[in-house]
């Protein structure tokens, strides 16, 4: 056995002291924490690839709109909690230029970033129908989604996709909408944290099955147009972004300024209600809230109660942001494509190493490079190579905290640089040396 890069009493004496017992099931936060205590502890620098944070600079177009909105006054005033008309007419727009489908700008509500919309969502579709009070996840995906409805009260069921793709996605699916208690369906795309995406036919059979039990499509759009496989770059021209939006009148989009606009520090979001649901009346609702329609629970209900709107100046931020886009002038895709390049390296050197890629496939094509991916080695489940890893000084999540079912972790490429490239191809010599595959 070589020497690992950090002692392993150090690192095993740091897990020790956190009360981590079962590193299968510890979050992003523990290991974070680890590895900043290792790193500190050690002098040893690590590879950071658990926390999916944009690692790129904020987009000046958002920037400069900012700050100018700043300079003419408008902290002082409260955002309408329906949102900036300027960022409803750019968002409703953004959704034609880049989806293709027609959302109108009422139905275009900012959120403080895709995290507070999901949460005032799962509030929202729970209290459509008493017989519907259970959200169903199509997993792998964001952990504190779960949370959110843990903090609520609200029952989940999840399944993970990876068997289920293709022709085999909608008899799983219908096995739990059939019950009749299902009120909405989660799953990011592309996905957090696997990187699948889903195709044509698979977002079709989601549509129709959502429309067939009347139930609620939660689109997370967190990595908007990061499939780099495809150009899907020029405003109001094919290829668009793929979405259940073309399928079924029941669907919300979540669009983050997060990850494409490398903007997550503003918190800004947008949540895109399709203009049947937006204007829909349900019983329960209507009941409970005043006789309002869908939307204006959401906003003047939801919203309200939990922050009275957005922040103002971050508004204009994403307005000017997606016009620019929609107008052809701010390629938001070239700046973040570096993304799907480390990716591409990450992966050669992790199969060279006896690595290999847990989600690998989108049916027949091979998986994206893009923000994130997955990788496994033999022999060991995913809390074994996620400790085993720390004294290499690499640390990433082990899959199951995603709700996947499969042994691996998750690899966010954010924040690599070409230099600890290198150093990741030294360091996963010596594991592959100290872990030989028979």
């Amino acid at each position: 056995m070589r020497n690992t890069p950090i002692d392993k009493s150090l690192v095993d004496g740091i897990i020790g002291s956190l009360g981590i017992e079962d590193f299968e099931k510890a979050t992003i936060r523990e290991v974070k924490s680890v590895a900043a205590q290792s790193e500190k502890a050690s002098g040893v620098e690590f590879i950071k690839l658990e926390m999916g944070i944009p690692g790129l600079p904020a987009s000046q177009v958002g920037v400069d709109a900012q700050v100018k909105a700043l300079q003419d006054g408008i902290a002082h005033s409260y955002p309408d909690i329906q949102g900036y008309p300027g960022l409803k007419e750019e968002a409703s727009r953004f959704v034609k230029a880049f989806i293709g489908v027609d959302v109108n700008a009422e139905g275009c509500v900012p959120v403080c970033g895709s995290m507070q919309g999901t949460f005032a969502s799962f509030l929202t579709c729970s209290q459509c129908d008493k017989k519907k009070d259970t959200v169903l996840f199509i997993d792998p995906g964001f952990p504190v989604q779960k949370m959110q409805l843990q903090v609520m009260g609200v029952k989940y069921e999840t399944f993970d996709v990876y068997d289920y793709r293709g022709d085999k996605l909608a008899p799983k699916l219908e096995s739990y909408l059939s019950k009749g208690n299902i009120c909405a369906m989660v799953y990011s795309n592309p996905n957090n944290p696997s990187w699948i995406c889903f195709n044509e036919d698979e977002l079709k059979a989601i549509g129709e099955l959502a429309t067939k039990y009347d139930t609620i499509v939660m689109e997370d759009l967190a990595y908007f147009a990061m499939d780099f496989r495809k150009d899907l770059s020029t405003p109001f021209q094919a290829p668009y972004q793929p979405s259940v939006a073309r399928y079924t009148d029941n669907y919300m989009l979540f669009i983050s300024g997060s990850k494409a606009f490398s903007y997550a520090g503003e918190r800004i979001g947008v949540v895109c209600i399709s203009n049947a649901l937006f204007r829909r009346h349900y019983d329960d609702l209507a009941h409970r809230y005043e006789g309002l329609p869908f939307g204006l629970v959401f906003s003047t209900r939801m919203l309200y109660a939990l922050s009275s709107g957005t922040s103002h100046s971050a508004q204009y931020a994403m307005a000017a942001m997606m016009k620019a886009a929609s107008d052809g002038e701010y390629d938001f895709r070239g700046e973040i494509s570096i993304y799907g390049v480390r990716a591409g390296k990450l992966k050669e050197i992790f199969k060279r190493h006896k690595f290999y890629v847990v989600y690998d496939k989108d049916l027949d094509e091979p998986i994206a490079d893009g923000f994130y991916f997955t990788i496994g080695y033999p022999g060991l489940t995913g809390g074994q190579l996620a400790r085993e890893l720390l004294y290499y000084g690499v640390s990433g999540i082990c899959l199951k905290t995603t709700g996947s079912c499969q042994n691996g972790l998750r690899v966010c490429t954010s924040f690599i640089t070409d230099a600890q490239i290198e150093e990741m191809d030294r360091r996963l010599a010596i594991f592959e040396e100290n872990h030989p595959v028979e």
